[in-house]
């Protein structure tokens, strides 16, 4: 693990989260780390969930540095200090009494007639008709038919975005250290003529998901962690966590479980 000196803050521009980044980077400058746009070691995301995946995306997912956040928002379920705990995380900081977890990327590509777009994203694409009619496509994991899809829209969620979107459609809360890819089913139609999946399906890593548009369905938006995109013509898309990694810093008294309970379960 190397020597954290030089910390990059990224914050949204709502007055708390500049009063909080002032604050912090006074702290930070007291305690003689460097604060810098370039050669960081360290990131820091100051606001809420959005602010965080805006950060990972503006450091085009590096898995060199290390990543944390100061919730000023309302969930910040990605965030992992509280303003009143800065002084607190300065010190775990100095004295290196911190620890860190691989965080999976998911990495896709867009197959059309024309070209092959080629992205990253931390939560979910998600996958519909580009006029929002029915989407049908084949589903596969590897070369194996999962489904042939037919409803609103299909969500590709990562492990650490299950507790983002894929939670309003019923998907699975899966821990953030296990590195799967989540397909979860938006509307799905269900008859005697479309027999689909209600349920979402965790696919271990390596696997790759496919989905292939039918013959009913070929312009779709593709969207990437809340950014539409517009294809034509899509032939195929694949979707997969393999290699890249980030690596989150955690506080010594980090649990997942306390986490979800806090943010989803306590009254």
């Amino acid at each position: 693990m190397k020597k954290i000196k030089r910390i990059r803050l990224f914050a949204n521009n709502t007055e708390y989260s500049n009063a909080i980044l002032e604050e912090l980077h006074k702290k930070l400058k007291d305690n003689d780390y460097i604060i810098t746009e370039k050669d960081f070691d360290l990131a820091i995301a100051i606001g809420g969930d959005g602010t965080f995946l805006k950060m990972i995306k503006e450091c085009n997912f590096c898995s060199n540095i290390y990543y944390i956040g100061v919730n000023t928002g309302t969930l910040g379920f990605a965030q992992e200090i509280y303003p009143k705990d800065i002084d607190t995380f300065i010190t775990s900081l100095k004295n290196e009494s911190y620890k860190t977890e691989n965080i999976s990327v998911q990495e896709t590509k867009v197959f059309t007639k024309k070209e092959t777009a080629h992205f990253y994203s931390l939560n979910e694409i998600v996958i519909r008709e580009k006029d929002l009619n029915t989407l049908y496509v084949d589903i596969n994991i590897n070369n194996d038919l999962l489904e042939t899809f037919a409803g609103d829209g299909i969500l590709i969620s990562t492990s650490f975005g299950s507790t983002a979107y894929n939670l309003s459609f019923k998907g699975s809360i899966v821990y953030s250290s296990l590195h799967t890819l989540q397909v979860t089913p938006i509307a799905p139609l269900n008859s005697r003529s479309y027999r689909t999946l209600q349920n979402s399906v965790i696919v271990p890593e390596e696997r790759i998901i496919t989905v292939i548009p039918t013959t009913r369905t070929s312009d779709l938006i593709v969207t990437v962690d809340g950014e539409n995109n517009i294809y034509g013509q899509v032939q195929m898309i694949e979707t997969s966590v393999k290699k890249r990694k980030i690596k989150c810093l955690r506080m010594q008294e980090y649990d997942y479980t306390k986490k979800v309970y806090e943010k989803f379960a306590k009254s």
